[in-house]
């Protein structure tokens, strides 16, 4: 019996797939959580084979909460689902351990087939993400995107800038204080060599690797 905790913070998202799986043999519900912290403790409470981690969610997120899931636990296999197709993240989510990475937009037949993919210890990602990285190399000026050079959190609040939120919105998002988002606004564009939001929103939309909305 496989074992799956589901991760997202979208109740309708969330309570949908576990029915979807609560009718699947071999597959047990163990528990559902709504955030990136509660994904590590209740990893560490249930010890599921698998979690259906959401990719952008307040706090850590997904990626920080797959980071921490395979440090602590390097067994348990993590797939990620995430409303934007965008060729950074998958990236980003593979490099911190995940085996798989999906659109939330997915069939549940392909949702089921990437869940025993990965019990089998292989990978699975989805063919318009795959796609879409395969083709990364080939930007503009053939280094590949240079938001791949910004931090796990510095790639989460420039998400979060691109989709126009307030700067004290995406400090009650991810519980820090407002001089904080400044901080990391300032790494992002000296990083990036640029000066405004809007240059950064020009940048994202160039090489199409930041979805411009929250999933």
């Amino acid at each position: 019996m496989l074992k799956v905790l589901i991760v997202d913070d979208h109740d309708v998202v969330s309570h949908g797939i576990s029915r979807v799986l609560q009718d699947v043999n071999g597959v047990e519900v163990v528990g559902v959580v709504h955030s990136g912290e509660e994904a590590v403790i209740q990893s560490k409470a249930l010890l599921p084979d698998i979690v259906l981690m959401d990719v952008h969610m307040p706090g850590i997120g997904g990626l920080g909460a797959t980071k921490e899931i395979k440090r602590l636990f390097p067994s348990i296999k993590v797939i990620a689902l995430s409303a934007l197709d965008d060729n950074l993240y998958p990236m980003k989510l593979l490099e911190a351990g995940a085996s798989g990475y999906l659109t939330k937009g997915t069939k549940t037949s392909e949702l089921l087939d990437a869940i025993q993919a990965v019990a089998r210890g292989e990978h699975y990602i989805s063919n318009s993400i795959a796609q879409k990285m395969a083709l990364t190399k080939f930007t503009v000026d053939g280094q590949g995107s240079p938001l791949g050079q910004l931090s796990d959190r510095e790639l989460q609040v420039s998400q979060m800038i691109v989709d126009c939120k307030k700067s004290h919105e995406i400090a009650e998002y991810l519980n820090v204080s407002p001089k904080t988002v400044s901080t990391y606004r300032a790494r992002i564009f000296a990083k990036l060599n640029i000066e405004s939001d809007v240059e950064l929103i020009h940048l994202a939309m160039r090489y199409n690797v930041l979805g411009m909305g929250q999933a």
